[in-house]
């Protein structure tokens, strides 16, 4: 055969890879992979179908299409002749906006809240936003800055005390109480122990000024435990904290005049929602931690300590522990020590999700390999900086899921909270729902709607957030 012959049949280059078929790639692929594959699966998938139309269509007709938008009482969400189908009545709620909002909180007052959300908003996507300038001075306002203005914010009155002022008043009542109880020499005992803090607290009320003591002293004491927690830059945080905070003082005045005082039962609806949450989430998380590591000690009385307080709170259920703060703890201190319905609320509510919180960390703690605890040692590192360097992020990575899981069920848990007599967003509902100006059959139903859509945006989408996290952290792992 002849060379031309030859070359006849070779190719001069590779043939063209061929498109995969259409029925097994792409959305026709992936159908007949996943709810086709069977005649079961395809059944299922129809009947499942047809069921996802039909609530689908209800609740468009019932949300949107049959909706009543505006009127001034009841008579708009009744039906008539003309129109025998009545949906939800939003007039209802457009209504009651400002109470499910704000609860009974002062009318010329509400700007405070008004400010107190736009706060809690800047603070909350300052953090969550991974690629944001100056996460740390986002960290500085969220913690230090932000909690401090809430609160004389929303409960109002003159800044009197800082955190040195009310530690050392604190301090007093104790060696004072233990006194008035009969126990005359361990009151003078613990008098004398508590001199040095006592006598710090007589400078701070006697000076002319004791707000500015107090205030000084305390921003030493952040900024030395910021530096020693967290290092140098850390501390420079923290300094700008406080210059921002005393600039907010002066502004508002609360070392002066203040704000007009607000009761905490006066506040309600979503005001105490979100409050309730973000306390129990930022304090369960570094309580949880605490919980964890006092569970894995090799001292036997922090492990035995921690073991007992974990598990008798995850061995009753929310009610009761808010039950137990609310109504039990005044009986057991004197009335001058018993603390607001709402701070009780908080505390309860705070220990609580720890409890649950300390598991979900020991499950990462555990998760570790112990060549990661040996390696942490042999570079020379503490048990707190192993700890803060190498184990918690570690740790803590892996438990990303579980912890916006217990996040997401403390969210939903805030409105136990009603059953204490704190006037929650779902409480804010059930008092607003009885009003005879809107008794229609609709009312309720367009009430709890209402409260549902608010708390399935805001679960689905803190969820949503840790998928991207945890996304992004497989990213950089190579996963």
């Amino acid at each position: 055969m002849t060379a031309a012959a030859q070359t006849a049949f070779v190719a001069p280059a590779p043939s063209p890879a061929l498109p995969p078929p259409v029925a097994a790639s792409g959305p026709i692929g992936w159908l007949r992979a996943n709810l086709f594959s069977t005649p079961y699966n395809a059944a299922l998938t129809v009947i499942c179908g047809l069921l996802v139309i039909w609530v689908a269509q209800w609740l468009t007709n019932f949300l949107l299409t049959d909706a009543v938008w505006g009127g001034a009482d009841r008579q708009a969400c009744l039906a008539t002749p003309g129109r025998p189908e009545v949906g939800a009545c939003w007039a209802f709620i457009r209504t009651y906006i400002n109470f499910f909002l704000y609860g009974s909180y002062p009318v010329d007052e509400r700007w405070r809240v008004d400010i107190f959300f736009a706060a809690l908003a800047i603070g909350i996507a300052w953090l969550m936003w991974l690629d944001a300038p100056r996460r740390q001075i986002g960290g500085a306002y969220f913690f230090l800055y932000f909690p401090f203005v809430s609160f004389y914010l929303l409960a109002g009155g003159r800044m009197e005390r800082f955190l040195i002022g009310r530690t050392a008043a604190l301090l007093d009542a104790i060696a004072n109480q233990v006194t008035e109880f009969g126990a005359n020499a361990l009151g003078r005992l613990l008098h004398l122990a508590f001199l040095p803090v006592t006598a710090l607290a007589g400078l701070i009320y006697s000076s002319p000024a004791p707000l500015w003591i107090d205030f000084g002293l305390t921003g030493l004491l952040c900024v030395f435990a910021a530096r020693l927690l967290a290092g140098r830059r850390a501390a420079l945080y923290a300094i700008g904290a406080f210059a921002v905070l005393a600039v907010t003082i002066k502004v508002f005045a609360l070392d002066t005049t203040g704000l007009p005082k607000v009761d905490t039962s006066q506040w309600g609806g979503l005001l105490v929602t979100l409050v309730v949450a973000a306390v129990g989430i930022v304090a369960s998380l570094p309580l949880g931690i605490v919980l964890a590591l006092g569970r894995r000690s090799s001292m036997p009385a922090v492990r035995i300590l921690s073991v007992i307080f974990i598990e008798f709170v995850r061995g009753v259920p929310l009610i009761t522990v808010l039950f137990m703060a609310s109504v039990m703890l005044p009986l057991f201190v004197p009335e001058s020590w018993s603390p607001d319905k709402l701070l009780r609320a908080l505390v309860g509510v705070a220990l609580f999700s720890a409890a649950y919180m300390a598991e979900v960390v020991r499950a990462g703690l555990q998760a570790i390999p112990r060549g990661q605890f040996e390696a942490a040692m042999a570079v020379g590192l503490s048990y707190w900086q192993s700890m803060r360097l190498v184990i918690l992020p570690q740790a803590l990575k892996i438990t990303i899921p579980n912890i916006v899981n217990s996040a997401v069920g403390l969210f939903k848990d805030t409105t136990l909270v009603f059953i204490v007599g704190i006037v929650d967003l779902l409480k804010a509902v059930e008092v607003a729902r009885v009003d005879p100006r809107w008794a229609t059959p609709v009312t309720s139903a367009t009430g709890y709607a209402f409260v549902a859509m608010i708390y399935l945006l805001s679960c689905y989408g803190m969820s949503r957030y840790a998928r991207y996290v945890d996304a992004r952290l497989a990213r950089g792992e190579g996963r």
